[in-house]
């Protein structure tokens, strides 16, 4: 179809702010649903009008199905963007022709030639449009600046990093237009820094269904399911979406293809799980998101000493059925069974659950004394002497106050385990955050996490620990990308919060103000507590009455916020630390 365009003495002039869209995947769709998808491009049309013309921009150029308009402000743009997202969210397409937009959005100075518009701000706009998927609403940082505080309620505009553009001479911040009734987990973006990525076979393994009759099997059922992602994430060849991510469908009747549209991934595999007695029987079945086909299917049994063997055989399975040219070999774990003693193993589920899912004061204390059980039973159990070491982690943090024999008895237990680590990356990368906040050990933590990278570069749990020790006692440049590679890998991570915090302290490390606002707002409004890095961010950006406002929230809501607690915390950076130090003072924190 030829652009149409629109007479020049409509157009407004100055500095505008461009919004492009273009519907994803639209050719398969024009030739697979011909009669399907006119209807459906007539109703994209009608939509994406009249959010337009509600904000008083101007349609300026169309082809096939995109869209080009512009806008006399950026508030407004943002405003008829997300409009026109929600209500093609909201829109009952035909299964067959479910039309997904993706937008972009950038701001400067353009000249008027003709009824169109040149200039490198529409060039940045193409680009822009270009990287990302449908559904997704990016930003350029110029337009961000432009509608920091007008947005509409209840969106929030979340910072994506840096990234190259084609043509574009150095890497650009990137970032996304969220709204809770939205989709707000895509695949990586399609530039060249993620490209290796996008081409990895992607899957999202669900929470298994317990059959066992018993709901207090659910730890169980759920510890299965995690040593399966783990044993996946360690295929070099595929990209797996962390457990915290997909468990967040746990419970749900789930639509496959709805799945594999928010978690971004190509393919689901999904279960149950029978435990009785000594007996095992586990189901699996791979599903192929988009098409919702059934790929395999398969019944697992055995005795229960067999467990770790069932689950390397699923993991084998998926793969083989996944990308058959993969030699088997590479995903036969590094490390050896966990332990022999299966009652220990029980324990230690109990406890992951708790840590991971809710480390609440009383669930750190009922995981410590599971895994007191655990090591009770098999003295040799690494991998639950690390859990212990960030257990106590957890605890000394949550209450404010070092307790110095829980300190020592937490550091001996992480110590033992890396003494006898067995090559398990997240005994050792779980060991070294432990050592590193509670023994101020920097050295001994980076060489533990540097290990556990090259073992599993690609295990969200590795990655987020990994991040937040070199956060603390490493390049705030590598925390930053590690953790933004754990968020990645898990985009639904009810510990969203824990990553934003540790993203929004290395940008503050790096001088990225900005960034760490924006990181340390979504993990605020994750976990209302999370505030610390929220302050730093407001005082570094000179943004003082907000500051102290927030200070006097945080005094009234916690005792622990003191100068005195934080001085307690490791940071290797002892500038860094003195300018926290200052920044507390300048909002008002108390000695």
């Amino acid at each position: 179809m030829a652009a149409k365009h629109r007479p020049a003495r409509d157009l407004p002039t100055g500095t505008l702010t461009f919004l492009f869209t273009d519907i994803e995947g639209s050719t398969r769709l024009w030739e697979t649903n011909h009669d399907a998808m006119r209807m459906a491009l007539a109703r994209h049309d009608e939509v994406l009008r009249k959010c337009i013309d509600t904000q008083r921009g101007h349609v300026f150029k169309t082809g096939g199905d995109a869209f080009c308009a512009a806008f006399d402000n950026a508030p407004a743009a943002v405003h008829a963007a997300l409009a026109a997202q929600l209500a093609l969210n909201a829109e009952a397409w035909p299964e067959s022709t479910r039309i997904l937009v993706r937008m972009a959005l950038h701001s400067g100075a353009a000249e008027l030639r003709q009824g169109d518009y040149f200039g490198p701000p529409l060039n940045y706009v193409s680009r822009l449009l270009a990287v990302g998927h449908g559904g997704q609403t990016l930003l350029s940082e110029t337009t961000r600046e432009l509608c920091r505080d007008p947005l509409p309620l209840g969106a929030a505009v979340q910072s994506l990093g840096e990234y190259g553009l084609k043509d574009l001479p150095r890497r650009q911040r990137i970032f996304q237009l969220v709204h809770p009734d939205l989709p707000q987990a895509f695949p990586p973006l399609k530039t060249l820094f993620a490209q290796a990525d996008a081409d990895k076979p992607s899957i999202a393994v669900l929470p298994f269904t317990n059959l066992s009759g018993d709901a207090e099997q659910e730890y169980f059922a759920d510890g299965v399911v995690d040593d399966i992602i783990t044993a996946l994430s360690r295929v070099r060849a595929f990209f797996v979406i962390a457990r915290n991510s997909s468990f967040t469908y746990k419970g749900k009747a789930v639509d496959i293809k709805q799945v594999g549209r928010e978690l971004g991934v190509r393919y689901v595999l999904e279960g149950s799980i029978r435990r009785a007695g000594n007996r095992v029987r586990i189901t699996g079945q791979l599903i192929a998101a988009e098409t919702g086909a059934h790929i395999w299917a398969d019944r697992f049994e055995g005795r229960l000493e067999d467990i770790f063997d069932l689950q390397d055989r699923i993991a084998e399975s998926v793969v083989g059925a996944v990308e058959p040219s993969l030699r088997l070999a590479e995903i036969k774990r590094a490390r050896s069974k966990p332990t022999l003693n299966l009652d220990a193993y029980d324990y230690f589920l109990r406890a992951w659950q708790k840590l991971s899912m809710d480390p609440r004061r009383q669930g750190i204390d009922e995981a410590l004394d599971e895994l007191r059980r655990a090591i009770a039973l098999d003295p040799d159990y690494s991998a639950a002497k690390a859990l212990y070491g960030w257990a106590t982690q957890l605890r000394t943090s949550s209450r404010g106050q070092r307790i110095e024999a829980e300190v020592r008895d937490g550091v001996r237990m992480a110590r033992e385990a890396l003494a006898a680590h067995h090559d398990d990356p997240i005994t050792l990368v779980t060991a070294a955050w432990a050592i590193c906040w509670l023994d101020w050990a920097y050295d001994e933590a980076m060489d533990a996490v540097d290990r556990a990278l090259k073992l599993a570069p690609d295990v969200a749990v590795v990655l987020n620990h990994a991040g937040w020790v070199r956060a603390f006692a490493g390049d705030p440049a590598d925390a930053e990308d590690l953790l933004r590679r754990a968020i990645r890998l898990s985009p639904l991570d009810p510990q969203m919060a824990h990553l934003l915090n540790g993203l929004a302290i290395a940008c503050l490390r790096r001088g990225k103000y900005e960034e760490a606002l924006a990181a340390s707002e979504r993990a605020s409004r994750e976990r209302p507590t999370a505030q610390r890095a929220l302050l730093l961010s407001l005082v570094a950006l000179g943004r003082l009455p907000e500051a102290k406002a927030l200070a006097q929230r945080m005094r009234e809501s916690s005792l622990t916020t003191t100068i005195s607690w934080f001085m307690s915390v490791p940071y290797k950076d002892d500038a860094f630390k003195a300018r926290c130090v200052a920044a507390m003072r300048a909002a008002g924190i108390p000695e």
